[in-house]
């Protein structure tokens, strides 16, 4: 029969690693370091089996799990000497959460627990120290009343903070036992005023509350909005880890603290990071204290008088440092481990794998392929597409007059300028109206996360360089400045004070995560510039790949920053963008209104020459790289005012009469453009733009071709096809156009012409359209959009609400809908093969810059994918990591 409960002490463990899914991240690492011998306060993990079994049953648990508990606190018990609920050298015990997937202080977590008005007596008796008891017991109170009986911790924190301010005292280790024992009973009277009941005595009882709320924190709004975020399916579950306590608050020869085996902000290989005295773990990633560094190297960096942890320490130090550079070399990646040092002992309580920026990421993966202790491919594998955007916006100008207000910790890298808000729903709602907002406070807890979401940057006044803020930032690429102590953050009153400065809700400021600095006002960005690191990974990402990478562009702004970013072609250039120029449209609305042909092509003979300078200009820039034109295709309303005093100015520039207009605007009008006369039915209908824009384009290839020597071989592209009849009548067309061109000029040109997959029909007709269209490129936006019935411009009024609730898993705007829109591709493609075998075939809608959807493409042997020019590193990336998918590396 399958176990519920797997055990662990140092040096044997029934769990290993490899267990994560069954064990969660932390129960399946705190296994393995067990296994490997480390000093690991023995304990059980609850399977995540359990969870699942937890809500598909009413909250109720499976079959045997009590009588196992039970035998894992024996377990414990026989380990430690000790006795869950004695008189007499009483055992106590930490419940924590452990996902397989990392979700740093979304889930809850009970420390102390197996402490009563009896045991804490004999806790004080055994260790001689009334404090550390009575210390522990409020701690264990305040906790367990937040987590598993509903009081808000903040109510505990007012009376802890009152009692502090009437005695005198600034910090929590300056209370003594007859402060503590006062602190203890009036939180023991607020849970019984708070719940009606009074605080549990009973071990066994605390212990199966603490599981309960684990698992039900599992489903809390923060837990979910954080899977959201990172994609954490639902059904994955949380483990539950019952482990001995080892205590950092017993006296000034213990400590906790937090590390890095790495800098996780700029992957240099150093130990990075924080530890209290006479603390407990969650004081250190609460911020509710500024912590001391590891090191001696960083407490001079810093410039900090605390002592470090290297000088207080020395012993437990070396063999932490020891312990760190052993988890790393055979976990084979930066870990982040948890440790308590008990009267001088050393406890290791968690390792895993360390969060960390886009930078610090592509700079530890490079650096541990070339120490050899990952391969290239390993490397390659390591990095989230998702995440080089970090890399790829600007940064503060280095140059920029700044008004340096305060500094702070250079939490998370990078710059952002925002509006002040003080409070997570606030960051949501100001963010939601369109302004840039940077989410002030004090400390920030898990419940932020949306607020940290929505925001531009976080800053806190409060906490480390391993506080909640920091951590969560850093994996969201946020930039994070926190413990700016300087600055005084009052909510209720909306103002942000330093040093003569009161900066109120709404006012500008800006916040820079690398140096630690908040300035007022706004500071202007700089273009960033890519690192040794990331030139050297996506050189090993490009030989690895099989698909090409393209950019969607039409402007030569757009087209140099593809280019700049590796893109090996335009798969996707957008005519009509270049007709929304405020000095172009004009023309184009002379065009669109003319009511005759010859009308027509005299505004087009006016559109012709800004055409054939666009197309030169691409050309010039891409130097002999493909570029597939899309021929026009929105409905001609697009181009037309959208109001009446617009209106009314358009018909005076065009000397038009304003009945005539108004007559001719109606007569445009459509009831659904989006399926209406658009793409190829506006092309067949008004033949002459197809004449033009041909003739631009070959035109501009020629001059291109001369002035860079270089060969361009333009792809024309088709829009909205749904027949081969279609697609021959404007080939016709085109290759008649480009005929007399290049027979005016006395030289040839080869090019190809192809079309835009995005009608459910023409993935279905797609043998056919092949023996005429020599490429194929998938436009899945408008594929997605009438695969589903969706208008993408509205989808967001009810699909989060779709995803919410488990209807759709993804955005299909976001991820190919692999079941409906993936089959239809999937048809496209085999079909499109059986004409035509060596057909060429892309994707250009806005999924071509989705990691996910890359995968797809690659399983179908696309020959390229295209996206917007900022994301043509991350479809780099991605493709290279679906080739090595397919390949099973």
């Amino acid at each position: 029969m399958a176990s519920w409960v797997y055990g662990f002490e140092r040096g044997r463990a029934d769990g290993a690693a490899s267990m994560s899914d069954l064990l969660g991240g932390k129960g399946a690492n705190l296994a393995e370091m067990a296994r490997l011998g480390l000093p690991v306060p023995p304990g059980f993990t609850i399977t995540t089996a359990v969870c699942t079994w937890f809500y598909a049953n009413g909250s109720s648990y499976p079959n045997g799990l009590i009588g196992e508990v039970r035998s894992g606190i024996a377990g414990i018990e026989a380990a430690t000497g000790r006795v869950f609920g004695g008189a007499e050298r009483p055992l106590l015990v930490s419940v924590r959460s452990g996902s397989r997937a990392s979700m740093p202080g979304m889930l809850d977590t009970v420390l102390d627990l197996g402490l009563n008005d009896e045991s804490v007596e004999a806790l004080a008796r055994e260790h001689g120290d009334e404090v550390f008891a009575l210390d522990s017991y409020r701690r264990f109170i305040q906790m367990y009343a937040d987590v598993v009986l509903g009081v808000d911790h903040a109510v505990f924190e007012e009376i802890l903070d009152d009692y502090k301010d009437n005695a005198g005292l600034m910090y929590d280790t300056d209370l003594s036992g007859e402060d503590l024992r006062s602190i203890v009973d009036t939180f023991k009277r607020t849970v019984r005023e708070e719940t009606d009941s009074e605080f549990p005595q009973d071990p066994q009882l605390q212990l199966w509350g603490a599981i309960s709320a684990v698992l039900n924190s599992w489903m809390n709004a923060r837990a979910i909005v954080y899977r959201k975020l990172h994609q954490i399916p639902e059904d994955w579950g949380t483990a539950v880890n019952v482990q001995a306590m080892v205590f950092g608050n017993m006296g000034g020869e213990s400590a906790t603290g937090v590390a890095f085996t790495r800098d996780p902000s700029t992957g240099e290989n150093r130990l990075f990071g924080e530890f209290l005295l006479k603390a407990q773990g969650e004081d250190v990633v609460s911020g509710l204290r500024t912590p001391q560094y590891l090191t001696e190297a960083a407490r001079r960096s810093a410039g900090s008088e605390l002592p470090s942890l290297e000088e207080l320490m020395p012993e437990a130090f070396a063999e932490f440092q020891m312990i760190c550079a052993r988890l790393e070399r055979h976990f084979q990646d930066m870990q982040d481990v948890e440790f308590t040092i008990e009267r001088g002992k050393l406890w290791m309580l968690q390792t895993r794998t360390g969060k960390r920026s886009a930078e610090a990421a592509m700079r530890i993966a490079v650096d541990m392929a070339e120490e050899g202790l990952i391969s290239t491919d390993m490397a390659i594998q390591r990095i989230d597409p998702g995440s080089l955007e970090q890399l790829l916006h600007p940064t503060l100008d280095e140059n920029a007059p700044r008004e340096v207000i305060a500094v702070g910790l250079p939490a998370s890298p990078g710059g952002a300028s925002g509006r002040i808000v003080f409070s997570a729903e606030e960051a949501e709602a100001v963010a939601h109206e369109g302004h840039p907002v940077i989410l002030v406070r004090t400390e920030t807890s898990p419940e932020d996360i949306h607020g940290m979401h929505a925001a531009k940057g976080v800053l806190t006044t409060r906490g480390g360089m391993t506080s909640h803020a920091a951590v969560v930032a850093r994996g969201m690429g946020k930039p994070c400045v926190s413990g700016a102590a300087q600055l005084k953050a009052d909510p209720k009153a909306g103002t942000l004070t330093c040093r003569g400065h009161v900066l109120k809700a709404g006012d500008f400021i800006t916040i820079d995560g690398t140096s630690g600095q908040i300035m007022v006002g706004v500071v202007p960005m700089r273009e960033p510039e890519m690192s040794d690191a990331f030139v050297r990974l996506m050189a090993w990402a490009d030989e690895v790949r099989r698909m090409k990478v393209r950019a969607n562009a039409e402007t030569p702004a757009e087209v140099r920053v593809a280019r700049a970013f590796g893109a090996e072609g335009i798969g996707l250039c957008r005519t009509e963008h270049m007709f929304f120029d405020e000095g172009r449209v004009l023309a184009m609305r002379e065009m669109i209104l003319a009511d005759n042909e010859d009308g027509r092509r005299a505004a087009l003979a006016k559109l012709l020459p800004m055409q054939r300078k666009d197309f030169t200009e691409i050309f010039e820039i891409m130097s002999g790289q493909p570029v597939t034109i899309r021929l026009l295709d929105p409905p001609f309303h697009e181009f037309l005012p959208k109001n009446p005093e617009e209106a009314d100015a358009v018909a005076k520039a065009l000397d038009i009469e304003p009945e005539r207009f108004a007559d001719r605007l109606r007569a445009l009008r459509e009831y659904n453009p989006m399926l209406g006369h658009r793409g190829c039915r506006l092309l067949i209908s008004h033949p002459e733009i197809v004449e033009m824009q041909i003739r631009a384009i070959f035109e501009a290839a020629f001059i291109a071709a001369r002035s860079t020597g270089a060969p361009v071989n333009p792809e024309i592209m088709i829009p909205l096809i749904v027949t081969k009849g279609e697609l021959e009548y404007l080939k016709a067309r085109i290759e008649e156009t480009a005929e007399a061109v290049m027979a005016e000029i006395g030289k040839r040109l080869s090019y190809q012409v192809g079309t835009m997959i995005e009608l459910p029909r023409a993935c279905l007709a797609a043998q056919e359209i092949a023996e005429v269209a020599e490429f194929f490129s998938f436009g899945t936006n408008d594929l997605t959009q009438t695969t589903f019935g969706i208008s993408r411009d509205d989808a967001a009024s009810f699909l989060p609400g779709y995803e919410a609730k488990g209807i759709l898993p993804i955005d299909p705007f976001q991820t190919i809908d692999r079941r409906g829109v993936g089959e239809l591709m999937e048809i496209g493609v085999l079909r499109g093969r059986r004409s035509r075998p060596d057909i060429k075939l892309g994707i250009c809608g806005e999924q071509g810059g989705n990691p996910g959807s890359i995968a797809f493409c690659e399983q179908l042997k696309l020959d390229y994918v295209s996206c917007s020019p900022f994301r043509v590193p991350i479809a780099r990336l991605a493709a290279a990591q679906a080739t090595l998918a397919e390949r099973g590396s």
